[in-house]
């Protein structure tokens, strides 16, 4: 639930004034969304609807409802598309309730403060320990050594956040009882945080079986050592359009050759010699996302990688694709890795 859940809502009982009263505090974000006692939806209301209101002969005294839009712009949940939220957001519709089946006001989506609006569940892969960046994590868990000013994990759950990311699920098992201290449930940041407990290396998906429950039907799993600036809409849209089972981000890696390269059939005559070519490869970004279901085909309580996961789903011929990343993207594997972390930030504005 947002921070800004009850500024923008009104009782349906309350006085015109108070409407006013609260429209001003609101500023830039001018707008109020009637409520009953249960948070039901009875429309919304902003200054110009009391201004023309009250130039139509409708007076302080007069009962709020009749100044509202009685059917105003809303998300249902869990019966959206990103697409409807890209369009909302380009209509500029900045700020629109979330509600359940009942009508039920669960909260407000404000794109002056967001990027996106994702159904995804989050799972943060954070029980590694650091072995590379010693001394550096003799006390401390990699993912809460800071970048700048926050963790490396703060800035990746508030990246997550950007992109209207509520759930989030954190595997922990080295010194995992700081980073549970230090985020605690989550609410602090308006999320819900959830965390499974090793008792024994399990891989990036192996303690994945553990979760209680995912609220959505997509997953996103990302390691907790990434610096990086991807959009997760553009991500998301490229599994969903493309009808993928699972989607690997791909960061780009250029190979310079420094000599010249023959092609050539296989019986060795040669088509062609290209001079000191550069070949790009992609690499794992240790980011993924798919479908909720595959996690049925993860053994428990059993050492498993996102890697045997794409070998499964491609042996059972289902459909895995890269996503080829532009963004700026840093895996904080090596102490070389930390310094340069530390150096890119300052120049970040998405970090800022």
């Amino acid at each position: 639930m947002s921070d800004n859940f009850t500024e923008h809502l009104i009782n349906k009982e309350e006085t015109v004034t108070s409407a006013l009263v609260k429209l001003n505090k609101l500023a830039s974000n001018a707008i109020l969304f009637l409520v009953d006692a249960d948070f039901k939806l009875y429309g919304s209301l902003t200054d110009g609807d009391l201004r023309r209101g009250l130039i139509n002969g409708k007076t302080l005294q007069t009962d709020l409802t009749a100044f509202i839009q009685k059917n105003p712009k809303k998300i249902i949940q869990n019966n959206y598309s990103v697409n409807d939220i890209i369009k909302y957001r380009n209509d500029g519709f900045n700020i629109i309730p979330l509600v359940n089946n009942d009508d039920i006001i669960i909260d407000i989506i404000n794109f002056n403060n967001l990027k996106s609006y994702l159904p995804l569940s989050v799972f943060i892969v954070a029980g590694g320990k650091g072995v590379r960046l010693k001394p550096l994590t003799n006390n401390i868990p990699k993912p809460l050594l800071k970048i700048g000013k926050k963790p490396i994990l703060e800035h990746n759950i508030d990246s997550l956040i950007k992109y209207g990311i509520k759930n989030i699920d954190i595997s922990i098992k080295y010194l995992g009882n700081q980073i549970e201290k230090y985020f605690g449930d989550g609410s602090a940041k308006g999320i819900n945080i959830n965390y499974i407990k090793e008792d024994k290396p399990l891989g990036t998906l192996g303690s994945i079986t553990k979760a209680e429950s995912f609220f959505d039907d997509d997953i996103l799993l990302i390691n907790s050592d990434l610096l990086t600036t991807i959009n997760y809409e553009k991500l998301y849209l490229f599994f969903k359009e493309n009808e993928a089972d699972m989607v690997v981000a791909g960061v780009p890696y250029k190979v310079n050759v420094p000599y010249g390269v023959l092609e050539s059939k296989i019986d060795n005559n040669i088509i062609s010699i290209k001079e000191k070519p550069t070949y790009t490869y992609y690499s794992n970004a240790g980011i993924y996302i798919f479908k909720k279901k595959f996690i049925d085909l993860i053994p428990s309580n059993t050492h498993y990688n996102a890697t045997d996961l794409i070998d499964k789903l491609l042996s059972l011929n289902l459909k895995v694709m890269k996503y080829q990343m532009t963004e700026y993207w840093l895996d904080i594997g090596k102490k070389d890795d930390f310094v340069k972390a530390q150096n890119d930030i300052e120049n970040l504005e998405y970090f800022k």
